[in-house]
């Protein structure tokens, strides 16, 4: 029925102000979850005894060593009679004997630090970098320890599998408004709880004596796996909170308080490897109290009403262009047409009468190859964020009210609340010491209107504004 829910246990629409009927949804609401509950139980028992007796992978991404490959038909009669595949855990050829040197490097004495020298320095690729289909969100400069700890910290190069490392837990966004409903959030498990394969399931690429002196190593250092991850809660209120980046890596920069002054920081250096030839002090700092006024100051300048047309015109036509073919699919396109012609000139010299014993080995790493190539060609494309017409960023702008009036009267919460709607990202230089400013306006997400992702506004700190400007002084 047009605007109600109907329910055939009431005989018809559900009335809110019905006594009887809020029983029975009640009653229903409680049923429904205790069922949702008790599949949930009989799934991960499922898979926790898929794990421990069979040792199956169970999905998600290979670690960094290791890629996926057929094993056989499914063992699910049902699946397996719809062409499906068992899929499993093989060696990488190209990344296994990465693994085995950080272990190798590790128990001979060197650091995190050192060994993620050493690689970045032999031009090897971090996994970011070596697998950009799955992580088109980083850079990949360099190897980080991080990283290195991951590896070290990994029992599935022993050959067993490894289930239930993570947990989805479900939150209430708001402990004060229960009606705004959950979220799920992913915690990491205490490593007693980890489900282990009793048997070698895949081909190991460290023994199980390497791996224990690795942990034993880690643990006195205080480094080892499978404690529960501390939840830390800011104390403090940064208003420019995962908005400030540095000029020099890139990555967002830190709050950290010193003296009773909030500052951002930039301590590259200390995780990720240094010789790919990145030039960057050991720390950056930008103090908060510099950023804040200048920045006040632009904003309201930006949009006072005898300069906000100009303004809403210049970040209706700065919005996102067209997406170009980045230089990963670009290399991807010429890596598969490569080995195209290669598995033409393999089965050429098959049909010739070449040894089959070594042209399939030919054949099957050129497949590989081509197949890596192809996930990349065939990832797709980043979604172009949906155009806002300047009506619509008039109307956002409205929503804030006078921003000049506005941010004078914030307490630092609401300043960042209005500096999260508006967009606002920094990026410090530290080398000429200055702020480059953007503005990126996002609609509330309860609201109508759409996120622009392109649209920048170039603002000027501390000086009277200038559209068009992109490096601005505010330190």
């Amino acid at each position: 029925m047009r605007g109600g829910l109907w329910v055939p246990e009431v005989g018809g629409p559900i009335d809110p102000d019905n006594e009887a009927h809020d029983l029975v949804m009640s009653v229903f609401g409680g049923m429904s979850k205790g069922e949702r509950n008790r599949i949930k139980v009989r799934v991960r028992t499922s898979m926790a005894s898929q794990t421990q007796v069979e040792g199956r992978f169970l999905g998600g991404r290979p670690p960094y060593g290791y890629t996926l490959a057929n094993l056989g038909p499914h063992p699910n009669p049902a699946k397996a009679a719809d062409g499906r595949q068992l899929r499993g855990l093989v060696p990488d050829p190209n990344t296994a004997p990465v693994v085995q040197r950080i272990y190798t490097e590790f128990l001979a004495g060197n650091g995190l630090y050192v060994i993620a020298e050493g690689l970045t320095a032999d031009g090897i690729l971090c996994p970011s970098a070596y697998d950009r289909a799955r992580n088109p969100h980083r850079r990949g400069t360099a190897w980080s320890k991080s990283a290195i700890r991951v590896i070290l910290t990994n029992p599935r190069y022993t050959g067993r599998q490894v289930w239930n490392k993570q947990r989805t837990d479900e939150v209430l966004l708001d402990v004060d408004d229960v009606a705004l409903g959950h979220t799920t959030i992913m915690r990491w498990n205490p490593k007693e709880k980890w489900v282990i394969s009793k048997d070698i399931v895949h081909t190991p690429l460290i023994d199980a004596d390497t791996f224990d002196q690795v942990q034993q190593v880690l643990q006195r250092r205080g480094d080892g796996p499978g404690f529960e991850h501390k939840q830390h809660r800011s104390r403090h209120i940064y208003v420019f909170k995962g908005r400030v980046y540095c000029g020099l890596c890139h990555r967002k920069m830190q709050g950290q308080r010193s003296n009773g002054e909030a500052y951002y920081r930039c301590r590259y250096p200390e995780e990720y490897a240094l010789a790919n030839k990145i030039v960057h002090p050991r720390n950056v700092y930008l103090r908060e109290r510099d950023i804040v006024g200048p920045l006040d100051d632009a904003l309201a300048a930006a949009f006072r009403p005898g300069r906000i047309d100009r303004t809403v015109a210049m970040m209706a036509a700065a919005q996102a262009p067209e997406p170009v073919e980045s230089e990963a699919t670009r290399q991807a396109r010429v890596q598969v047409a490569n080995w195209d012609a290669k598995l033409t000139t393999y089965r050429a010299a098959l049909e010739a009468g070449a040894d089959p014993e070594v042209v399939t080995g030919w054949i099957k790493e050129a497949q590989t190859e081509r197949a890596k190539a192809a996930r990349v060609l065939n990832a797709p494309p980043p979604s172009r964020a949906p155009q806002m017409t300047p009506a619509q960023i008039t109307e956002l702008v409205a929503q804030l009210g006078d921003i000049g009036v506005v941010l004078g009267e914030a307490d630092p919460a609401d300043r960042a609340a209005v500096y999260q709607q508006l967009g606002v990202r920094l990026t410090y230089h530290p080398d000429t010491q200055k702020v480059r400013v953007q503005a990126q306006p996002v609609a509330d997400s309860h609201g109508d209107l759409v996120c622009v992702r392109g649209g920048t506004i170039p603002l000027n700190c501390g000086i009277p504004y200038t559209f068009g400007q992109v490096v601005n002084e505010c330190a």
